[in-house]
């Protein structure tokens, strides 16, 4: 999976990846009024007007960007109808040619694990039959349980060329009240990206890099440095650019010499950009996709002044 991903990013030149995040109050108002004249103001309203923005979002950036970030707890709240919406949206942006990292951030024990890595990213059994349910290429996970929590995914990225990312030092502003911890010398945050770097090292790819990467938020540019210098097979997802405060200027220790190791995340940002500046004054709320490609664009120029 890692080195399709980096393939991308190259062809591309642009390490953007875009939250799709959906809000109903970051939804234009022509597509949540035709979704309430349709469903009422229902929790299938709201899906089906997840997924035409989404749909929207993704025709205006698939050309520019290497990989999409669906958040599912965005469509989860709204039960089976917003499920189906965030399993529409995978399939729509995998049929438009885009790397999908599902953000579902989960952590239980083994044989729960196992379930969420066969629906994720392998093979839900059903008697003698199988079936593929959300397709992701990737997905997020929090590693706190431990090792037993990871493992049942792991053979499912070898068996089914899949990765994960797995959170190492979050960008919310009170991670450190347990990330930051002094363990025996040592921040908590850097014991588990030593972790992730050895779980990792049976999956590096033809590029030097793991397809076990790791979730490195964007407001912690000092404690990524030492993660880069201990993590130097693993591929960063990086989240908090933009609506969190990141700029790019604080990112350049998430990269290696290479220019690669890192895929930046922006979701509001972009998805949102028709209503905020500079974009709403150019962009009509019906040319929000417009305004998406725009914001991308600016976010790529933003990001190549690193290298």
């Amino acid at each position: 999976m890692i080195d399709m991903l980096i393939k991308k990013i190259e062809e591309l030149q642009n390490p953007t990846v875009v939250g799709l995040d959906p809000r109903l109050n970051l939804i234009p108002s022509h597509i949540k009024e035709e979704a309430y004249n349709l469903y009422g103001k229902t929790p299938r309203a709201a899906a089906k007007a997840f997924l035409q923005f989404n749909k929207g979002i993704i025709d205006g950036i698939c050309d520019l960007i290497p990989a999409v970030k669906p958040q599912i707890a965005m469509y989860e709240q709204y039960g089976a109808e917003g499920i189906q919406a965030y399993i529409d949206t995978v399939e729509y942006a995998k049929g438009k040619g885009l790397i999908v990292i599902g953000d579902i951030k989960r952590s239980d024990i083994a044989s729960t694990a196992e379930a969420y890595a066969d629906g994720h990213i392998g093979r839900v059994k059903i008697e003698e039959e199988s079936y593929v349910v959300y397709r992701e290429d990737t997905i997020t996970l929090n590693p706190y349980l431990g090792y037993d929590s990871i493992e049942p995914y792991l053979g499912h990225c070898k068996n089914y060329n899949k990765g994960l990312f797995i959170l190492v030092k979050t960008s919310n502003p009170n991670s450190g009240e347990i990330q930051d911890l002094n363990i025996g010398g040592e921040k908590l945050y850097e014991r588990v990206g030593k972790m992730v770097q050895q779980w990792g090292e049976a999956f590096i790819g033809a590029r030097g890099y793991s397809s076990i990467g790791a979730v490195v938020g964007a407001t912690h540019p000092q404690q990524a440095e030492k993660l880069r210098s201990i993590m130097t097979s693993t591929y960063f997802l990086v989240p908090g650019y933009g609506a969190q405060g990141a700029t790019a200027e604080d990112l350049k220790g998430y990269f290696n010499k290479d220019g690669l190791g890192a895929i930046i995340n922006s979701s509001r940002g972009i998805i949102a950009a028709y209503s905020k500046a500079p974009y709403k004054s150019l962009y009509k709320e019906e040319e929000f996709s417009l305004a998406a490609r725009a914001a991308v664009l600016d976010m790529k120029e933003d990001l190549q002044k690193l290298f």
